[in-house]
């Protein structure tokens, strides 16, 4: 049996054939790689380049660029563009389109320009190949973006408007190649221009309108989670298949998918941390070691045109990024680091680089006398890419890693939220096993984004001898724990024995400073007697937390949109604004859209926190409450709705209130919804900056406040 299994290392040849062996030092590289190079503050992703070169083919021959490289390498690359398109903030997408647009004209025509007057007057090639050679460097690949996306900046200004000009000018300088290689076969006709529209409407509208809906009925169906995340690869790669059939390259195909499926993955969730974990830990890695193994110094030696053209391309295709940088720097008054890290992401070129090249390398335009085929780019160009990809690699890393420490410090110093994340002390009252899963994702949802360790989950048993108590209680806890650590997030179990339920709960209250209590609706149970009376007469009797109680009838990711309603002078109630924060997490970590109804009074207090932290949001005046059923009856079947309430002694108190138990229990069963009760005494930061405000009319002061604490 051990001589089955055993390896022998006399008879071992190199690149290696044994399939563990070859994972194995894959992984090493993979391990060690960062390691090594981080202690001397290289980029990692430049520390995998480098590996790949010198264990691949052109370098010590230890592995060969197989099929079971290139297929992981791809998907690492599809993987890449998948997380773009999956990380961006739609909202600021759309707030920013025009600098995107403004940015992918940028990074397109300057490099595209300047490659046509080098290829065309310094080295004499036709216009044809000249147009050609130039689009090689309006693509870029987004190498670094994991760079941004481990610094968790991936939201940003400066990342949103370089991830949308990539898409921009990737599709146009591959419409380039597209009509070249018409040109060369004769086909640029009527019939070209409207096969390619037509496939590539067909394509956008199956994947960016097709994608959502099957992607919320599988989510509404399937809670496994590794089916969850095999839905996520089947996705990628049946976009960029269709992406191929579109007649585009298949990154275009991923990155539309991660737009399609955004909103329904959220940032917080544990699917996100799968699909970032597997990619960051594999697939990527793979990808960049592939890229280095396609590096060969040996081909500079063969002749100095190759050197010339190497070196051209390699200016011409920094330089330009450079330039189309700087220049979108300007025109939007960017700082220094934003600039910096639109040029960092922009700069390296890779696939579409290679995609462009080879198309290039394989259209044989005719035969010399000797019956050498002249390529419409020849070797020289090929090899010349090479050393672009190195050092546009190697530059992009350096830039993007520089700027995006320094815009993580820039923004550290400027956000109340990421420097305080103590104040926020979340606690999950669980009593029924079906209500974990959806109190812990509301959790992940709500909570402010370095709040990591201030999460609670508590069972109170009101028998200390009951063994099936505790059991139960341990299984609950153990269930939350389980959902927080998926999403790289700690949830502290708390086991508390009493014979008073409330009194223990309000009890872990104080001695956790707890900010917000999260009680769930048992979907089947609904508002029951005992339920309502623990409600009002003891969980709402503290005054020093917010209580939110969430009833879930599909998952939190598949709601499309949330109605929420606010009684007239809610805004003045002492915690409004800490309570408003989670409307505004769960806005911006979930993508859904936001339906706001107040009173004028109110929605001036939303209108100016808007201006300052968007989100997808509409507002409307609304004052009479008895009218509520309207606002219902507009709702969609993916429509959730979050409702303000008070008690009697709050200001924003409605007689109307204390029939809406009975009104959810008939109407709401199948539905999501969250009542908020806003606390009454409690000292926070949010509170005391509030109380600061002399005047509670100055709106725009309460909005300039608020803004810093939302940011």
């Amino acid at each position: 049996m051990l001589s089955i299994l055993s390896l022998n290392f006399s008879t071992l040849t190199l690149p290696l054939e044994d399939p563990v062996l070859k994972f194995l030092v894959v992984l090493i590289i993979i391990l060690f790689a960062p390691i090594l190079l981080n202690k001397i503050k290289v980029p990692h992703l430049l520390g995998l380049i480098i590996a790949g070169a010198i264990v691949g083919p052109n370098g010590f021959n230890v592995l060969a660029r197989d099929a079971s490289i290139v297929v992981t390498g791809t998907t690492g690359l599809l993987y890449i563009m998948f997380l773009a398109g999956l990380e961006i903030d739609l909202n600021e997408f759309k707030k920013n389109k025009w600098k995107s647009i403004t940015f992918g004209l940028y990074t397109f025509s300057i490099p595209f320009i300047l490659g046509i007057m080098g290829a065309h007057f310094l080295f004499n090639f036709s216009w044809l190949t000249a147009i050609v050679f130039a689009s090689i460097f309006s693509s870029h690949t987004l190498i670094s973006y994991p760079i941004v996306s481990k610094l968790g900046i991936q939201k940003t200004l400066p990342v949103n408007i370089t991830v949308g000009g990539t898409m921009i000018t990737d599709i146009l300088a591959l419409l380039v190649l597209a009509i070249c290689v018409g040109v060369t076969q004769g086909e640029v006709n009527a019939a070209f221009w409207t096969k390619i529209s037509v496939s590539m409407i067909i394509f956008s509208a199956v994947v960016l309108f097709g994608f959502p809906i099957i992607g919320r009925w599988f989510f509404k169906k399937i809670s496994d989670s590794i089916s969850q995340y095999i839905f996520v690869l089947v996705m990628i790669y049946l976009a960029a298949l269709l992406a191929e059939l579109g007649g585009v390259e298949p990154i275009i195909g991923a990155f539309f998918a991660g737009l399609a499926l955004n909103r329904l993955i959220p940032h917080t969730s544990a699917l996100m941390n799968r699909v970032e974990f597997v990619g960051n830990a594999i697939f990527i890695p793979f990808f960049l070691i592939s890229v280095g193994m396609i590096i060969d110094f040996s081909v500079f030696l063969k002749d100095m045109k190759t050197v010339e053209i190497a070196l051209l391309m390699t200016v011409i295709g920094i330089a330009s990024k450079y330039f189309a940088a700087v220049a979108t720097q300007k025109t939007f008054k960017l700082t220094k680091e934003q600039g910096g890290i639109i040029f960092g992401l922009s700069a390296s070129h890779a696939a579409a680089t290679l995609a462009i090249v080879m198309v290039g390398y394989n259209i044989i335009l005719g035969e010399t006398d000797s019956g050498e085929p002249i390529r419409l780019l020849d070797e020289s160009v090929l090899n010349g890419s090479i050393l672009l990809i190195l050092v546009s690699c190697t530059v992009s890393s350096f830039v993007t890693q520089k700027n995006a420490h320094q815009l993580v410090k820039a923004e550290n110093e400027n956000t109340i939220t990421e420097t305080d994340p103590d104040d926020e002390n979340i606690l999950l009252a669980v009593n029924h096993l079906a209500t974990v899963e959806p109190m812990a994702d509301l959790a992940l949802m709500i909570k402010s984004k370095n709040n990591r360790g201030n999460l609670y989950v508590l069972n109170i048993i009101s028998e200390e001898k009951n063994e099936s108590s505790k059991k139960n209680a341990e299984k609950l806890l153990h269930s939350a724990q389980s959902i927080g650590a998926s999403a790289d997030t700690e949830i502290k179990p708390l086991i508390r024995y009493d014979a008073d339920i409330i009194k223990g709960m309000n009890n872990e209250i104080k001695v956790n400073s707890i900010s917000d209590l999260v009680i769930g609706v048992d979907t089947e149970k609904g508002f029951s007697p005992t339920f309502v009376y623990n409600l009002y007469n003891g969980y709402l009797n503290n005054q020093s937390a917010n209580v939110l109680v969430y009833h879930s009838a599909q998952p939190v990711s598949t709601i499309q949109k949330y109605v929420v309603i606010f009684p007239a002078k809610v805004h003045l109630e002492s915690g409004f604004f800490h309570s408003l924060l989670k409307v505004w997490n769960l806005a911006r970590n979930s993508g859904s859209k936001i339906e706001f109804y107040g009173s004028e009074d109110t929605i001036k207090v939303i209108e100016n926190i808007r201006k300052k932290v968007n989100i997808d949001s509409s507002v409307i005046i609304f004052n009479n409450w008895s009218e509520i059923r309207k606002i219902f009856e507009k709702m969609k079947d993916d429509d959730g709705f979050i409702l303000f309430m008070a008690t009697r002694e709050m200001q924003s108190y409605l007689p109307e209130m204390q029939h809406v138990p009975n009104y959810l229990n008939q109407h709401f069963r199948n539905w999501n919804y969250l009542l908020i009760f806003p606390n009454q005494t409690r000292e926070s930061e949010y509170k005391k900056q509030t109380r600061a405000i002399g005047n509670m009319d100055d709106f725009m002061e309460i909005g300039n406040i608020v803004s810093r604490i939302f940011k």
